[in-house]
């Protein structure tokens, strides 16, 4: 079963570990209006090019908030669900002011803030430095157009709750223990909403658990991917 993973923001594709197969594509807004759903829908686009029916999705952080986007569109075309770092209901007031405080900032400033600014936010306290490194890399050479674009489509996008109670399909929610973004009480309140989920928690990680803890993400995602039947799916 193809494996279709979608990184965190503000970061790229090269936010997952080696080794695991998967197509990551690098989710663009452009030049269009600030919608997830327009991400969603370049994900199915890539996904038939490839001449691909049904996959396994996953998304960290807002990757996780698109991977729904794409469930509450195609359904049908999702075999299987990893959430990571991530969360179903939508921004708060205060939340959605603040990722348009940012998305102005940006525009106004660039990206060379954004990391300091970040980071604090997306570690544990004692995340490997290549990690935190490697995440300020990648960071850094984003377009302040792409960031300011992803702030705006994921301050307006809906509620979950509901699109993931009618998920039937087997799931898994992945959280680093010291998650300060969706920490492990939303994730669990997130697994319980579906049917059919599995529950990882990762010690010692922080938001962004591929990056900080790949080695026990790719353990975690290999371990559920085992025990499901996939071609009874298809």
């Amino acid at each position: 079963m193809d494996l279709v993973l979608l990184h965190a923001f503000p970061l790229d594709s090269a936010m997952w570990p080696a080794g695991l197969r998967a197509i990551t594509p690098d989710q663009r807004g452009g030049d269009r209006e600030p919608d997830l759903e327009h991400v969603a829908r370049d994900v199915l686009a890539e996904v038939n090019a490839r001449g691909i029916d049904r996959f396994v999705l996953g998304g960290c952080s807002m990757g996780g908030y698109v991977a729904m986007q794409v469930l509450r569109i195609a359904p049908e075309r999702v075999a299987g669900l990893v959430l990571v770092d991530t969360k179903a209901d939508a921004d708060t007031e205060e939340a959605r002011d603040n990722r348009l405080a940012m998305a102005k900032r940006v525009e106004e400033e660039g990206v060379d803030w954004v990391p300091d600014a970040l980071l604090p936010a997306l570690f544990s306290d004692n995340a490997p430095e290549e990690a935190v490194s490697k995440a300020r890399r990648i960071i850094r050479r984003q377009s302040p157009e792409e960031v300011t674009w992803a702030q705006r489509a994921m301050a307006k996008r809906p509620d979950s709750t509901k699109l993931l109670e009618r998920t039937t399909v087997p799931a898994l929610v992945i959280v680093g223990e010291h998650d300060a973004l969706t920490p492990p009480a939303k994730a669990r309140q997130m697994a319980d909403l579906l049917p059919n989920s599995t529950y990882r928690e990762i010690p010692g990680a922080g938001h962004l658990v591929p990056l900080e803890a790949p080695e026990a993400f790719a353990e975690a995602f290999v371990s559920w991917q085992a025990r499901q039947t996939w071609q009874r799916l298809t």
